[in-house]
């Protein structure tokens, strides 16, 4: 990801601006982001509503009853992830890798995040800045995530930042 981030830096001229088709281009990095939102999402679930009774697992859930549904066990569905969870950023080089609502950080379907776009563009653009300005330390490397609505880590996740 730094590689990726540094080369598209010594491309442009100093004090350019990103782009959008220098966003285009972070394909390793948001693969990276990816991987990262799968293993700790950035909202651990919803509840729905359950339009039809279902049976799942011996037990009929009836219509109008809420249930809670988690993302982070569906994106750490053995079917559609091996190696669960391994942090592998490669997984995403196929565009037909995740059939649909198999990986989920931002919803699916007709309620899907409609800020799915921006979030890439805001995240993708703060990575760069920061890689390209900073080399970066986390200070409690194995800090626990706590499982809450959003993930949040343990300590506040301190880093120790350096100018390039």
């Amino acid at each position: 990801m730094k590689l990726e981030q540094l080369e598209l830096s010594a491309a442009k001229k100093p004090g350019d601006l990103l782009e959008w088709d220098d966003i285009q281009k972070m394909k390793y990095s948001w693969n990276v982001i990816y991987e990262v939102m799968r293993l700790t999402p950035p909202l651990q679930g919803t509840f729905m509503e359950v339009l039809t009774d279902f049976t799942n697992a011996g037990y009929t859930v009836p219509k109008g009853w809420k249930v809670y549904w988690t993302v982070s066990t569906t994106n750490k569905n053995l079917e559609f992830f091996p190696e669960p969870e391994k942090f592998d950023p490669s997984r995403y080089e196929d565009s037909n890798t995740c059939p649909p609502f198999t990986y989920v950080p931002f919803g699916g379907g007709p309620r899907m995040c409609p800020g799915k776009e921006y979030a890439r563009l805001a995240i993708l653009t703060f990575v760069h800045n920061v890689v390209k300005k900073f080399k970066w330390e986390v200070l409690h490397p194995e800090e626990k995530i706590i499982g809450d609505m959003m993930p949040t880590p343990e300590k506040g996740l301190p880093i120790r930042l350096r100018s390039h």
